[in-house]
C-alpha cells in the first residue's frame, strides 16, 4: 500500500534522503509517498518477487550477462534531475554506470511492480507515466489479485501494453531468448 505524506506542500531530494534508511518511501513529483503502509508485503508479494528474481537472474547469469537484477529496497533515481526517487519491486540494470552505492541512477532497462490491493493506481497509472516519461524500456505490472501481468514495452518513447494471465508464459522484450511461465509460478502462491 503507498500513501502520500501530506506533511509539506513539495518534498526534495534532500527531505527524500533525510529519512531514516528503512523508511521504504518513494518521491514522486515533490509528493513522498510511503510504501506499504503500515503492514509489510504479503507471501504472495514476496513469493512473486522472489521467484521472478530467481528467474531473471538465472538467465542473465547462464548466458555470461552483465545486467544486474535488483530487489526492493533498492533506490532508483529514474532521470538525472533529482525529482523522483522510487523502490521498484525488481529493476533490471544493464547499464553498468547507471549504478552507485546509493542506487540506480538513470532508467533501468526493465521494471517489475507487485500491484498493492489496496492502491492498484499508483503501479497502472502514476508508475506507469512515470517510467513512460523517464525511458524505462520495459515495464510489468503484476497484479496478484486479478492474476494478470500487464507487459509494457517502450516503442517511440510510448508503453505498448500486452495483457497475460498467470497461466501464460510472458516474453520480456529486453532479451530475446527469455520468458517468465506464470503458470510455473502460480502454483506456489498461497490462495487468497
Amino acid at each position: 500500500m503507498t500513501q502520500p505524506i501530506e506533511k509539506k506542500e513539495r518534498y526534495t531530494a534532500e527531505d527524500y534522503f533525510a529519512l531514516p534508511e528503512d523508511a521504504h518511501t518513494e518521491l514522486i513529483e515533490g509528493k513522498l509517498y510511503k510504501l506499504y503502509g503500515m503492514a509489510p508485503p504479503s507471501f504472495n508479494h514476496q513469493k512473486l518477487v522472489s521467484e521472478i528474481q530467481w528467474r531473471i537472474i538465472s538467465h542473465i547469469k547462464g548466458r555470461g550477462g552483465k545486467c544486474e537484477v535488483m530487489p526492493a529496497p533498492f533506490m532508483v533515481q529514474l532521470k538525472k534531475e533529482k525529482s523522483n526517487y522510487v523502490e521498484p519491486d525488481i529493476s533490471v540494470i544493464c547499464d553498468p554506470e547507471k549504478l552507485t552505492d546509493k542506487g540506480c541512477i538513470g532508467a533501468p532497462d526493465w521494471i517489475i511492480e507487485i500491484v498493492s490491493p489496496s492502491d492498484p493506481g499508483h503501479d497502472y497509472m502514476l508508475k506507469l507515466n512515470l517510467y513512460q516519461a523517464a525511458g524505462v524500456r520495459e515495464y510489468w505490472i503484476v497484479d496478484i489479485g486479478n492474476k494478470c501481468i500487464t507487459a509494457c514495452r517502450l516503442e517511440n518513447g510510448i508503453y505498448v501494453s500486452t495483457a497475460h494471465s498467470f497461466d501464460d508464459e510472458v516474453k520480456a522484450g529486453i532479451f530475446e531468448d527469455f520468458s517468465i511461465d506464470f503458470s510455473a509460478i502460480k502454483g506456489q502462491l498461497r490462495k487468497e
